[in-house]
């Protein structure tokens, strides 16, 4: 969303990106509610045109945003005020989208991001700029940055806010990302919860993944990555004018089916949405601050590089830490991804012929950008992974073996939990009489 800000800003005569971080964070802040808000204006699109696999629930927007004035042109209940012509003054209103609405990244950006370390490292900064004096005096425009990041990400959002995503009952944003993501991916971070930031009595991991019973997509690793392998194999072989073409456009669109069934079982009703949107947000703000040349607090800690992975690796030596070694193919691969699952969420490879797009180029090069998209994430997610996709079968003695699995990918049955002891009866007070 804060990208989506930046480029707003951008398009403004004499603004560029790094403008948002000029704007105080109660605007920003008020900002999330008006770009949740946008969502309803969002055409329908997908096959058959629906919001609900954008969403999960046509209706969620309406159900959980800020009540609207009463009359058109009234007064808003809390607006941005945001300006795009000058970000250090207050407007009154709130801002306008275009008519077409916010359609923000699908939560597989957030977990790109987020895998990069990210997060972790810049919090670290954050942390050491607030408490003591180990990294270098800022200048006006990182102290801004530093004010905005701490208030936006490190403290309890405003109440009744849309980004209100703690509470009593999961207090702990880090966690709850990790359940959202886990639930969603059947996939946790690469990176453990930092000891400095681990909740006293937590029993890790267990803890909450147990919370999340059988609402998990544990089988959507496997089936992405041979959903992968399959659009691989069709590259190499769309130009064959002899020979087989190993790959099967039904099968493709089977596994695209399958995946955008997954995940439309943890949006259903909406759930998962408000979530979604708040961890893109969150994640849209650090990789902001590091994919944008020049940002205040990257000058500030003389972290100057060419791109972001650089950067974010420059700025983790001066904390201590260390980013993931793949950072560079995660924050190419968050956005080419996002917009892939959501294309897959929408159906729009839900048939052999539209499956096939995916890696035949068509006449007049229509679908020339999506197959050099595919290439690529196939290219990062490998590199970023491990997930050997482009491996052809090895052939046994009787012959080779058949470009596709005897069965679609699933994760193995899960192992029979032991049965879970009675509550012992409650026991009434005696006060020490018999």
């Amino acid at each position: 969303m804060f990208r989506n800000l930046a480029q707003l800003f951008a398009g403004t005569p004499g603004r560029d990106r790094r403008d948002v971080f000029l704007v105080h964070p109660i605007q920003l802040s008020r900002w999330l509610d008006e770009a949740w808000d946008s969502a309803r204006t969002v055409p329908a699109f997908g096959d058959p045109t629906t919001l609900e696999p954008f969403l999960g629930a046509a209706d969620v927007v309406e159900t959980l945003n800020l009540p609207r004035p009463q009359v058109t042109g009234g007064a808003e209940v809390a607006p941005s005020g945001v300006v795009l012509a000058d970000p250090d003054v207050f407007g009154g209103q709130a801002l306008r989208l275009q008519a077409s609405g916010l359609a923000w990244d699908h939560l597989a950006y957030a977990y790109l991001v987020e895998s990069t370390g990210v997060f972790e490292v810049l919090a670290e900064v954050v942390r050491r700029l607030v408490t003591g004096e180990t990294l270098d005096t800022l200048s006006a425009g990182g102290l801004r940055w530093v004010r905005a990041t701490e208030e936006l990400f490190f403290r309890d959002p405003p109440l009744f806010s849309i980004g209100g995503v703690t509470s009593a009952v999961r207090p702990d944003d880090r966690v709850n990302r990790r359940n959202c993501m886990w639930r969603m991916f059947g996939m946790d971070l690469p990176h453990p919860i930092p000891a400095r930031w681990a909740r006293p009595g937590s029993a890790g991991e267990q803890d909450w993944k147990s919370d999340t019973g059988s609402g998990v997509n544990t089988g959507f690793r496997e089936k992405w990555t041979e959903l992968l392998r399959q659009v691989w194999l069709g590259i190499e072989n769309a130009r064959n004018e002899s020979g087989p073409n190993a790959t099967d456009k039904e099968y493709v669109a089977f596994l695209c089916t399958a995946l955008k069934d997954m995940m439309a079982m943890r949006r259903r009703g909406g759930q998962l949405a408000r979530e979604e949107f708040v961890y893109v947000a969150t994640m849209s703000w650090f990789h902001l601050t590091l994919e944008t040349p020049d940002t205040p607090i990257v000058v500030d800690l003389r972290a100057d590089a060419t791109n972001a992975a650089d950067r974010l690796a420059k700025i983790a030596q001066r904390v201590g830490l260390q980013p993931a070694a793949r950072s560079r193919e995660l924050f190419e691969l968050a956005d080419l991804m996002s917009a892939m699952l959501r294309a897959i969420e929408l159906g729009v490879f839900d048939t052999g012929e539209k499956a096939e797009t995916l890696y035949v180029p068509l006449a007049g090069g229509v679908n020339a950008q999506l197959l050099q998209d595919m290439n690529r994430i196939i290219d990062l997610w490998q590199s970023a992974t491990g997930d050997r996709v482009k491996d052809r079968p090895v052939g046994g003695v009787a012959g080779s073996l058949s470009a596709q699995p005897l069965r679609i990918p699933a994760p193995p049955p899960p192992v029979p939990s032991p049965p879970t002891p009675a509550p012992a009866p409650a026991v009434a007070a005696t006060n020490g009489r018999g």
